[in-house]
């Protein structure tokens, strides 16, 4: 089952998009639970602290003691998949929010016809990343990686080598092998020899991917002009 959370100091405000999330649930024939926050402090303790586990999150940016930005910087390793959706009435901050790899930015001024749309959006995107995982498969291992779960791959001699929130795996195919297999547009090549989720990039700088735990990956001079313009292409869909 779904988990939702709201949070926004304006009780009004969360009565409101609360009402408007399970439309979106019934309409969407999703299950799902939603708790609802007027205070940014209480969902990070309950977050952090209290090890609460959230699929997607409404926030407002504009808060009082930790403001929706500083929640979703603190929350990220320990909800690094989660999908946030940005509520605020300042255009600026949709630059940062491309930066915390957030999943889309809602205006206040035009909340009624855009947050539905984003949380049916954010929905499909959790039911689909949930169905769809690599499986390796041996003689003696049968192994299945969530597409999610993957930060990047590698070429290492003959095999591909997976690094994901699991740990490391390897598979005796070629990095095109496994990237035809994956048939997914999250998943980029920033070098010949090494293919990155694009859900896991924080960051483009100085010719590295800085990804969300903390490896940073070298971009060919030839690719990069190409990955930056499918970052942006990706994102530019999704927020």
């Amino acid at each position: 089952m779904l988990r939702m959370a709201i949070c926004d100091d304006d009780g009004n405000a969360v009565a409101a998009h609360k009402k408007i999330a399970e439309t979106c649930l019934i309409q969407c024939n999703s299950a799902g639970e939603i708790i609802a926050y007027t205070t940014s402090d209480n969902l990070l303790y309950d977050i952090t602290e209290d090890g609460f586990f959230f699929d997607l999150i409404l926030l407002d940016i504009e808060m009082p003691g930790n403001t929706g930005m500083e929640i979703a910087q603190k929350i990220k390793p320990y909800l690094p998949n989660v999908k946030i959706i940005f509520i605020t009435s300042h255009i600026e901050y949709a630059i940062d929010a491309f930066e915390l790899s957030v999943f889309r930015y809602v205006p206040k001024d035009d909340i009624e016809k855009r947050l539905f749309s984003a949380i049916q959006d954010a929905l499909k995107l959790i039911e689909l990343e949930d169905g769809k995982a690599y499986t390796i498969q041996t003689n003696s291992r049968l192994e299945k990686i969530p597409y999610k779960e993957i930060y990047y791959i590698e070429r290492d001699g003959k095999n591909a080598c997976i690094s994901a929130a699991g740990g490391v795996s390897k598979v005796r195919k070629s990095l095109q092998q496994v990237y035809g297999e994956l048939n997914a547009e999250e998943f980029i090549y920033i070098d010949r020899g090494c293919i990155v989720n694009m859900i896991h990039i924080m960051q483009i700088k100085d010719g590295m991917a800085i990804l969300k735990n903390g490896v940073s990956l070298p971009i060919s001079r030839a690719h990069l002009q190409e990955v930056k313009s499918q970052i942006n292409h990706y994102w530019g869909t999704h927020i």
